[in-house]
């Protein structure tokens, strides 16, 4: 379609249609009491399984398995930002989600986390 012969208020609803479709979908996973600070939960969210910290009250999400032996990420023991898996000690940064130590060679996916009231939403 030729978006050249649209009149201002067309071209304007296009232009705000591409950017919404664009923009990612916040949904809330928790509500900040559920995962008091030093804590860490598990949740599913559309298909994927994400891991909640709460680090002095900074939260954090990342993709809760392992990319070495999917060991459970949210079981793992927490120094800093910094999680290692509970099966086999690999380090995760929990700002990036990037590998720090073997043995596991790739990092999980890092999500924005937003608090709006009372709950926590993450960024899919």
């Amino acid at each position: 379609m030729n978006n050249a012969r649209l009149g201002p208020r067309a071209q304007s609803f296009i232009n705000h249609q591409t950017a919404c479709s664009t923009m990612a979908n916040l949904i809330k996973i928790a509500g900040v009491k559920d995962v008091p600070p030093g804590q860490a939960a598990a949740f599913n969210v559309e298909g994927q399984r994400i891991a909640l910290f709460n680090i002095d009250g900074t939260f954090y999400a990342i993709g809760d398995t392992c990319t070495h032996r999917g060991g459970p990420l949210s079981e793992g023991s927490v120094a800093g930002t910094t999680v290692t898996c509970p099966w086999h000690g690999a380090d995760f940064d929990l700002k990036t989600g990037a590998v720090m130590r073997p043995p596991a060679r790739q990092g999980v996916p890092s999500y924005r986390v937003v608090i709006e009231g009372g709950d926590v939403q993450i960024e899919i």
